[in-house]
């Protein structure tokens, strides 16, 4: 294993662990394991998912206590275990899966664990307080909303601020930016920057690779529960880093599945389709044995359009028709009927029920085909289970495993398990790879080309141009508008000048107006601004 993150920087480091072991029953999670982070760095913990990541960040929050091995915060030895309250002021962490209270205000949440001294509570000052620690990352969020009520990236928002505003000078992001488009995402990188420039330090896990090398100075890999490397940032090949994660040269994501095959019939049309203030007016067409991705950040529109189309959300006005039959909008339960199916962007919160199996979870949509008369036969469950588990090459004991005992990424691909349970006609895929490592990414992409060669068709719903790849054509989605159209060999600066708002970009194959048979759309109205 190469070491080389002594950068310089005076004093003993933020955090150093060393010869960690964890062990659960067989099953070994940590073998060894160590890092070290200094002042005011920021060091990058990579590896696919079931590595040891989160194992790690448990020990170093205090909330695993390690077989064997050590810990020490500034030199000095770590708390002792189960004082959480120490532990918190040592090391903060944002968390992979969301950790707010649905049920309580933004300004409650962000006050977690520190509400002021004293008996009474000061509402208006409290609220306060809120909105301007939001303000510190440009983030327009109502202190009295219930987290219930917030989209995603807002959500995601009040737990950085909430762990960055404690005072920990070690603060520990686990995929932090999983659930942040790209504005969100710069956000984030100009407070840490800032934090560093105190002094602060960061451990920042990511399956982002891109991000690894615009903020962090120093990577650790682990693989199989071990460290495997530990080298600056700079100087190191993005192939190299990956051979490491993975043990293997592998193709990089989306390379493997250039496979197309000719459109057929339309299968999913929308005329009209709008939500006031969200998207404009949108035609859309796609196609059977094509995938069509819709680009753009979060708040742009283009994850409301696809939660639309899924009856998540209720539109203002227009049609949706699968097969050039009409599809009642607003209702979930109508959408699947009639062969929409949906892999919602947080499998957390909407795509996964923890307490359930895998069987159950992947079954979910399915019920009434598994057994006479309403009844649902054990056995047919099971059966059904372990085909969607070969299919989509699910790791896991078994169908009766709990679904939160699976890595991130098996996770990810029970929730399209269960989308594609009923051979649905087109499916609606939002941010399908998110908090998922390159292989799984890869594996996932497969399988969106996979539904795709079998005759269904695909709308990919990302921001993420490595997903956009395998895309036969992109529609680029800013404040609620398609601005640009791209067919195959798009350029990634252009695509993301788009999502951006840069005007004038078309990328190549980007004419038409929607009705021609090239399936080319247009969008009408003008859109929220």
């Amino acid at each position: 294993m190469r070491d080389d993150t002594d950068d310089g920087r005076a004093g003993p480091p933020a955090v150093q662990a060393e010869g960690i072991v964890k062990r659960y029953g067989p099953t070994v999670a940590l073998d060894g394991a160590g890092l070290t982070v200094r002042r005011g760095a920021a060091h990058a913990l990579v590896g696919r998912n079931g590595a040891g990541k989160s194992t790690l960040v448990s020990v170093l929050t205090g909330l695993t206590r390690p077989d064997a091995g050590r810990v020490a915060f500034d030199g000095e030895p770590a708390p002792r275990w189960g004082d959480a309250a120490a532990w918190r002021r040592k090391a903060a962490c944002v968390h992979q899966k969301p950790m707010t209270v649905p049920e309580l205000t933004v300004a409650e949440n962000l006050h977690l664990n520190r509400f002021p001294d004293g008996r009474v509570i000061r509402w208006r000052a409290l609220r306060a307080r809120a909105a301007a620690l939001l303000a510190e990352y440009g983030v327009d969020i109502d202190p009295a909303a219930r987290i219930k009520d917030l989209g995603v990236g807002q959500r995601q928002f009040v737990e950085i601020a909430r762990a960055l505003s404690g005072g920990a000078r070690l603060i520990i992001l686990d995929e932090p930016t999983a659930r942040l488009d790209a504005g969100g995402t710069a956000r984030l990188f100009a407070k840490l920057r800032a934090l560093r420039a105190t002094g602060a330090a960061f451990l920042f896990i990511s399956h982002h690779l891109h991000e690894v090398y615009d903020l962090c100075d120093t990577v650790t890999v682990l693989r199989d529960a071990r460290p495997v490397l530990t080298a600056p940032v700079t100087g190191l090949a993005e192939d190299d880093l990956v051979a490491a994660m993975t043990g293997e040269r592998a193709a990089r994501s989306g390379s493997g599945h250039a496979v197309r095959q000719p459109a057929g019939d339309v299968v999913l049309r929308t005329e009209g389709l709008a939500l006031r203030g969200v998207f404009a007016p949108l035609d859309l067409t796609v196609r059977a044995g094509e995938v069509v991705g819709l680009a753009g950040a979060a708040a742009g529109g283009n994850t409301a359009i696809g939660e639309t189309l899924a009856g998540v959300r209720a539109p203002d006005g227009g049609r949706i028709e699968v097969r050039g039959r009409p599809v009642r909008t607003g209702s979930v339960r109508h959408a699947v009927e009639a062969g929409i199916g949906y892999v919602p962007e947080d499998r957390h919160r909407d795509g996964l029920v923890p307490g359930r199996s895998v069987a159950e979870n992947v079954t979910l949509a399915v019920t009434d085909r598994l057994g006479p008369l309403g009844t649902v036969l054990p056995s047919r469950t099971r059966a059904f289970a372990r085909r969607m588990i070969t299919d989509l090459d699910i790791r896991t004991a078994g169908p009766g495993q709990p679904v939160s005992g699976l890595s991130g990424g098996n996770q990810q691909k029970v929730v399209v398990a269960r989308a594609l349970a009923r051979d649905p006609a087109v499916l609606i895929a939002v941010r399908p790879t998110n908090g998922v490592d390159v292989k799984s990414k890869d594996a996932l992409l497969g399988v969106v080309r996979g539904v795709a060669a079998a005759g269904s068709g695909v709308l990919l719903v990302s921001d993420e141009p490595d997903d956009l790849r395998v895309c036969d054509r992109v529609l680029a989605v800013f404040h609620g508008r398609v601005v640009a159209r791209f067919g195959r060999g798009w350029r990634e600066e252009e695509l993301v000048g788009a999502m951006e708002g840069v005007e004038g970009v078309q990328g190549p194959g980007g004419g038409g107006d929607g009705s021609g048979a090239d399936g080319t759309d247009g969008s009408g109205g003008g859109g929220p601004r």
